[in-house]
């Protein structure tokens, strides 16, 4: 009798702080995904923003040497 109070207390508490961590784990999840809702990734710069790429065009063989540099750095 004592030992079946003991484990359903023991239970009891592991299920009380598993459930407390999952509400305080998804609290935080809801409070990240507030703070960046309204960040505006992609708008303009503002100031002195100067374009750092350009497009070039090599000709037909650039593909496949952008395709090898692609394989060499994973990227």
């Amino acid at each position: 009798m004592k030992t079946s109070l003991s484990l359903i207390l023991h239970t009891a508490k592991v299920m009380i702080l598993f459930v407390s961590f999952t509400v305080l784990f998804y609290i935080g999840m809801v409070w990240l995904n507030q703070e960046y809702q309204s960040y505006h990734r992609y708008d303009e710069p503002k100031g002195m923003a100067v374009k750092v790429s350009k497009a070039v065009d090599t000709g037909d063989d650039a593909w496949l040497e952008r395709l090898m540099l692609f394989y060499l750095n994973g990227e």
